[in-house]
């Protein structure tokens, strides 16, 4: 005992959420240590393996839309699921590396998080990622079971528990019971694809080009899912598309809420389908005890209040819903006893 206490000084198991927009790491005993953009600025090469990386996370999302055509800046990450292997690789060393103490010189247990529904394939790209980032075991948990432990719903109880996550590349919508996922369904609209909404917005409406990560901001300031009746006009720059040069137009949060609609109604679709197919006695439960809402982007303005309005169920948001996949990750690899059988089962 007095070893194994010596020894857990040392020891660094971490949980990981590999979003498409952003990184998360959590560690058991310093809480969320990493959080920043899954963004990767390399050097262009002919060949995957002659490429340098330049900078990793924040650096690297800084220099998104305005490097030279020397550097690629590379989301390695796409809808959730590695899009390119040796990219997320390294980004994932570079975290692990950041996350653990330079002093242990054992390798870490990572418990790491997968949208439901990824192929078998896509599973062993994560786990062989993670191993060759430093990793001495991987553990892989669904992505709406870890959001719904994070949340403190009581998924282990006999009732039903409705999730939905909405994140940079995947929209989970599941419903769990008996620590299992009865129901459930993924998009993969989310995040990302409200981003380039509004990018073709803007596009189409004034002939004015804007940038991703410009969409990005405008809507976390902006955006909204039900109007909040301001009509208040706010300047937006970028290329003019038909003389080529740069532009400033006044636009609404009417506008913007006009060009999140589609991507806004495709994950309402999904709730509504999640909850046709749900047993009876778990409608009953989530009539009772409405719908947890997390991720990052949940917190559009007033999302909450539509999908309440078009589901007619109570939408409750998690505490911190950004957090609540990683902090969910955290507690099952904690107490692996009680957890385990919520892991993924790896048939290769």
């Amino acid at each position: 005992m007095v070893i194994r206490s010596i020894f857990s000084s040392f020891l660094s198991d971490l949980a990981v959420d590999l979003g498409t927009a952003n990184i998360l790491v959590f560690h058991q005993d310093k809480g969320i240590i990493v959080n920043e953009p899954s963004v990767v600025a390399v050097t262009q090469a002919a060949e995957i393996e002659d490429r340098e990386v330049l900078a990793i996370g924040n650096s690297a999302k800084e220099m998104a839309g305005r490097a030279p055509q020397s550097i690629q800046v590379i989301r390695p990450i796409k809808d959730g699921v590695i899009a390119d292997f040796s990219t997320t690789e390294a980004m994932l060393k570079h975290f692990l590396k950041k996350a653990t103490s330079n002093r242990s010189p054992f390798r870490p247990r990572v418990a790491i998080c997968i949208p439901s529904g990824v192929t078998e394939v896509e599973k062993r790209a994560v786990e062989e990622s993670v191993l060759s980032a430093g990793a001495r075991e991987v553990f892989l948990v669904e992505e709406p079971v870890a959001a719904a432990i994070g949340a403190d719903l009581p998924i282990m109880d006999p009732s039903g528990n409705m999730i939905v996550d909405i994140g940079g590349g995947t929209t989970e919508v599941a419903v769990i019971s008996l620590g299992g996922v009865v129901v459930a369904n993924a998009i993969r609209s989310a995040g990302d694809v409200m981003d380039i909404a509004i990018v073709s917005y803007i596009k189409r409406k004034y002939s004015l080009l804007i940038g991703q990560n410009t969409a990005e901001t405008i809507k976390i300031n902006f955006g909204e899912a039900m109007s909040s009746g301001d009509p208040k006009k706010f300047p937006l720059k970028g290329r003019d598309l038909i003389k080529g040069i740069p532009r400033t137009v006044m636009i609404t949060r009417d506008e913007i809420r006009e060009a999140l609609d589609e991507p806004i109604r495709g994950i309402i679709e999904t709730i509504r389908k999640t909850l046709e197919r749900t047993p009876p006695e778990l409608a009953s439960d989530i009539y009772d005890r409405g719908i947890v809402m997390t991720g990052g982007v949940a917190q559009l303005k007033n999302l909450d209040k539509l999908i309440q309005k078009e589901t007619g169920l109570h939408v409750n948001m998690a505490e911190n819903p950004l957090l609540s996949v990683v902090r969910g990750t955290g507690k099952i690899l904690s107490d692996l006893d009680t957890y385990r059988k919520l892991l993924i089962s790896r048939q290769f």
